[in-house]
């Protein structure tokens, strides 16, 4: 008996084996898909449980406080105390300042020099001198606000010999007369912050007084220049 073998061959073309090689494909990319947003989805419910105070609360922390334009009222100038060794008051008579306070600052965590929040208060550098100990102390204030000019509005117009006045917490004052007062671009004023931390006079003990000036620039939101006003001590 002859038996006969029989080849069973099953034809398909070729668009049919794309197609199902095709869909073979998306299936296990479908699949990897859900595993992985199922995956991340449970370690995220789970990492982030508890946090959404944190979370909030960081975010408020970022936000800076609008700008004060009104001026402190006598009485809170008056009643506005310090350290004995810290600075209390700045005034310039050039420029009509009269005992403005002086806020302690430190560094943003974006390594700009913080400023007071009201545009007529100077903010010190707490970081930097203190009046009567020799070394030098760095004072900012505000260009202006929204709608008001603040206090170092005028500081480009001071001269050479102009003096500034300090008194500390403990009522002592302190003059400063002026040696220098330049302008310096918005992109060279990092550089020469070196500059306005040391004394214009070796040895002796200084002011430098930092604000905004130039022109606006919209796109970066702040003015394109710094003025720096550095001064020495007066000797008695």
């Amino acid at each position: 008996m002859t038996i006969l073998k029989m080849s069973l061959k099953l034809k398909v073309s070729p668009k049919l084996i794309a197609k199902w090689v095709a869909i073979g494909l998306a299936g296990v990319l479908f699949l990897v898909f859900f595993i992985r947003v199922v995956t991340f989805e449970s370690k995220y419910y789970s990492e982030m449980e508890g946090s959404e105070r944190d979370v909030v609360e960081a975010a408020i922390e970022e936000e800076e406080e609008p700008l004060v334009e009104e001026a402190p009222t006598e009485e809170e100038v008056v009643e506005y105390a310090v350290a004995a060794d810290r600075p209390r008051y700045l005034s310039i008579g050039r420029l009509g300042i009269v005992r403005a306070r002086i806020i302690p600052v430190g560094v943003k965590p974006n390594g700009e020099l913080g400023t007071p929040n009201n545009i007529f208060d100077v903010g010190w550098y707490e970081s930097s001198g203190k009046p009567g100990q020799g070394g030098t102390l760095v004072i900012d204030g505000h260009n202006g606000g929204p709608h008001v000019h603040g206090v170092f509005k005028d500081l480009p117009d001071l001269k050479n010999g102009d003096t500034i006045l300090v008194e500390r917490g403990d009522g002592e004052a302190f003059e400063y007369r002026i040696v220098e007062n330049v302008t310096v671009s918005l992109e060279d004023s990092d550089m020469y912050m070196a500059t306005a931390l040391r004394s214009p006079e070796k040895g002796k003990e200084s002011v430098t007084l930092i604000s905004c000036t130039g022109e606006w620039s919209q796109q970066q939101g702040t003015y394109l220049s710094r003025q720096f006003v550095r001064a020495i001590l007066v000797d008695n």
